[in-house]
C-alpha cells in the first residue's frame, strides 16, 4: 500500500511538471504568433492543461476502468469551476467579457447536456465519441473565426515586437510535458486502482476526487497565476476551454478506443452536478459580468461540500 501511494504522489508530481512545461511552452509558443490571450486560454492552454485528463482517462479506458475515465472528466470538469474559479476569484478578482458570458459559457452548457443526453443509455459509445470528436472540431473552427474577427490593431503592430527566438525551445518544453504527463498519467492510474481496490472503495470514487484533483492542478496554477497577473482573459478562458475539451476531447477520443459504461451513480449524481456547477457559474457571471470575491467563497463552499459528501 505504501509503494502505490509513493508511485500515485509520483505520478501527481510527473502530471504537474509535465503540464506545467506543456502549458508554458504551448503558450509561449502560440504567443510568438500574436494570438489573443482569450483564444490562447480556449484552445493552446485549455487543451495542454486537458492533456493530464486525457492521459489519465485513456490508460484508464484500455484497463478496463470506465468509473475511473468518466469519474475523472466529470470530477475535473466541477473541480475547474468550483476549487480553480474559486481560489482565482478569491486570490485576484476577475471582469468577464460579455462576450465570454452570452458565447464561451453557453458552449460549455452545450457540450455538458450533449453529454447528459449521450449517457442517458448508460454508455458513451463510439458514435458518441465520433460525434463528440466532431463537436470539438466545430469549437475549434468557431474559435479560429472569432480570433480573426476580433484581432486588434495593437496585436497586429505588436508583431513585429514579438520574439520569435524561443520557438526552438517552446517546442522542447511541449515534448518534454506530454512524456511526463504519460509517464504521470500511468503511475497514477496503475496506484488509484490498486488503493481502491484494496480499500474496497470504487473506481468512481477515486476518479471524481483523487484523480480529479490531481489531473485538475495544472488549471489551478494556469488561472491563479493568469489572474495574479491580470490576465482574466486567459484564466477564465482556460478553465471554460478545458472544460469543452475534456468533454469534447477527452471523452470523445477514449470512447473512440473503447466504449465508456456510464454508472447509475454517475448518471445521477455527478452528471447532473456539472451541470448544476456550469448554471451557477454563468448565473454568478451574469450579475455583474465579474467573479468577485463573494463569487468565489460560494464556488469554493459548493465545492467542498461536493468533496465532503464522498468522504463522509
Amino acid at each position: 500500500m505504501l509503494i502505490a501511494i509513493l508511485t500515485l504522489l509520483f505520478g501527481l508530481l510527473l502530471l504537474y511538471l509535465g503540464a506545467e512545461y506543456l502549458v508554458k511552452g504551448s503558450s509561449s509558443f502560440a504567443l510568438s504568433f500574436g494570438i489573443r490571450p482569450l483564444v490562447i486560454g480556449m484552445t493552446i492552454v485549455a487543451l495542454a492543461t486537458s492533456m493530464p485528463e486525457m492521459m489519465v482517462s485513456l490508460a484508464a479506458v484500455i484497463k478496463k476502468s470506465s468509473d475511473l475515465a468518466a469519474g475523472n472528466v466529470i470530477g475535473s470538469n466541477i473541480a475547474n469551476i468550483g476549487l480553480i474559479l474559486g481560489t482565482t476569484a478569491l486570490l485576484a478578482p476577475m471582469t468577464v467579457a460579455r462576450s465570454t458570458l452570452i458565447r464561451e459559457i453557453p458552449i460549455m452548457l452545450f457540450a455538458s447536456g450533449v453529454v447528459f443526453l449521450m449517457a442517458l443509455d448508460g454508455e458513451l459509445g463510439r458514435f458518441d465519441g465520433l460525434l463528440l470528436v466532431l463537436g470539438l472540431i466545430l469549437f475549434l473552427g468557431y474559435c479560429f473565426v472569432s480570433s480573426r474577427k476580433k484581432k486588434s490593431v495593437e496585436m497586429m503592430i505588436s508583431q513585429d515586437k514579438i520574439d520569435h527566438s524561443h520557438r526552438r525551445r517552446d517546442l522542447l518544453l511541449i515534448l518534454g510535458g506530454i512524456v511526463g504527463l504519460g509517464i504521470g498519467a500511468e503511475l497514477m492510474v496503475r496506484s488509484a486502482v490498486f488503493i481502491a481496490r484494496d480499500l474496497g472503495v470504487s473506481d468512481l470514487v477515486v476518479g471524481v476526487t483523487v484523480v480529479a484533483l490531481g489531473t485538475s492542478l495544472p488549471e489551478l496554477a494556469a488561472s491563479t497565476v493568469s489572474a495574479w497577473k491580470g490576465e482574466a482573459d486567459l484564466s477564465v478562458g482556460n478553465v471554460i476551454g478545458s472544460n469543452i475539451f475534456n468533454l469534447f476531447f477527452v471523452l470523445g477520443c477514449c470512447a473512440l478506443v473503447a466504449p465508456i459504461r456510464i454508472d447509475l451513480g454517475i448518471l445521477h449524481h455527478e452528471l447532473p452536478l456539472m451541470l448544476v456547477f456550469s448554471v451557477a457559474l454563468w448565473l454568478l457571471v451574469m450579475r455583474r459580468l465579474r467573479l468577485g470575491r463573494t463569487e468565489g467563497v460560494l464556488l469554493l463552499l459548493a465545492y467542498v461540500v461536493f468533496i465532503s459528501f464522498y468522504f463522509i
